[in-house]
């Protein structure tokens, strides 16, 4: 094998392995819709008002199969999570 077919084969094995890390890391579409009640549980697990933040995390994890990591912050993790908005404009998912 000479060393530039070496050094493609060494680079495609990096980059499916940067593919691979960044898919099991999160983002959309990382959390199957089955998985949405114990990830949103994670998320409100600080609230006091539990019932209502996990109706609305669990709707928007069916939407978005994503849910931010930790009980606050985070969003960016998860851009359609944080992008959708109720009627009035306001941020919708916890």
């Amino acid at each position: 094998m000479g060393r530039v077919q070496l050094n493609f084969l060494v680079f495609v094995i990096v980059a499916s392995m940067a593919v691979i890390e960044l898919s099991i890391a999160g983002g959309e579409g990382s959390v199957p819709i089955a998985e949405c009640p114990s990830a949103c549980s994670v998320r409100c697990s600080a609230t006091h008002h539990r019932s209502h933040c996990m109706d609305v995390c669990v709707d928007c994890c069916g939407k978005c199969l994503c849910v931010p990591s930790g009980t606050l912050g985070n969003k960016d993790e998860c851009p359609c999570y944080r992008d959708l908005k109720t009627k009035d404009g306001q941020p919708k998912c916890p």
